[in-house]
């Protein structure tokens, strides 16, 4: 019986060309796709463009350069500021809200301020030299520190013979001007107690009580005017010696850069 010859196979050498073209339209698709979704930011383009041409021609082709923190219309800055602007304006009821008024008046009220300061240093000149009345400046306050030494005996809350003129002088000063006035008294730490004064407290209102009296006597609008008593709880220095208790007794009249405050109804 003859024997069958088996046809020899020849190999396909072409059969890589099946998968290649397959990985060839997969990858065509994906740019296609890719590009259908994406959008062409022109003026990042042209300023990349407007950059190369000017590295390697050494001019820029652009009519118009485009200057340091400028935004070119086009370049996406003008479409980001859009945005931001959007944000603002849908925002804007709320910024409203929170923004704090402008408080009409409040610049003539900083500039009276800062001329009682000046009429003041030059009315008590003697004196602020003399260490026994001093004069500070702040954002929106100005302080006149008036030494218990000038003002009162030890003990007692009746202003003295040469506090008079002092706060005579002080008073007329202070009538042209509008902004609030608050006195402070102060006093060390010894304690007292008298019939007339059961403790610090009592004493440093009492002399802030008669500052009070004194200037409104001599012109000051008393709706300016406010008594407050610190007694011995806001000294300046430790009371540890007779100069430093000498320091801490004290009227301190502090000027706000504020009008004079709305009345509210009472019973």
């Amino acid at each position: 019986m003859a024997r069958r010859h088996k046809h020899e196979e020849h190999a396909n050498h072409e059969a890589w060309a099946i998968p290649y073209g397959d990985l060839v339209t997969l990858l065509l698709a994906f740019f296609v796709v890719m590009y259908a979704i994406s959008s062409v930011n022109d003026g990042k383009y042209r300023l990349l463009s407007d950059s190369l041409n000017a590295a390697f021609r050494g001019a820029s082709t652009t009519f118009d350069p485009v200057q340091a923190g400028q935004a070119r219309i086009g370049s996406g800055a003008d479409l980001q500021m859009s945005i931001v602007q959007s944000s603002m304006l849908q925002d804007q009821p709320h910024a409203l809200l929170n923004q704090k008024p402008v408080v009409e008046g409040a610049d003539e009220r900083t500039r009276d301020l800062r001329r009682v300061a000046e009429d003041v240093e030059h009315a008590m000149a003697p004196l602020i030299d003399a260490k026994l009345v001093k004069v500070t400046r702040n954002a929106n306050s100005v302080e006149i520190e008036i030494g218990s030494d000038i003002l009162f005996q030890s003990g007692a809350a009746s202003l003295s013979a040469t506090a008079q003129p002092v706060l005579v002088q002080l008073a007329t000063t202070l009538k042209p001007f509008k902004s609030l006035i608050r006195v402070e008294g102060h006093t060390d730490d010894r304690p007292i107690r008298t019939v007339a004064y059961a403790s610090n407290w009592e004493l440093s209102a009492g002399r802030a009580a008669s500052v009070v009296h004194l200037l409104t006597d001599n012109g000051v609008d008393p709706a300016r005017l406010a008594v407050v008593a610190y007694g011995e709880f806001r000294p300046l220095r430790p009371n540890d010696s007779a100069e430093a208790r000498n320091a801490n007794r004290r009227v301190v009249l502090v000027l706000l850069n504020e009008d004079k405050p709305v009345a509210s109804g009472g019973r």
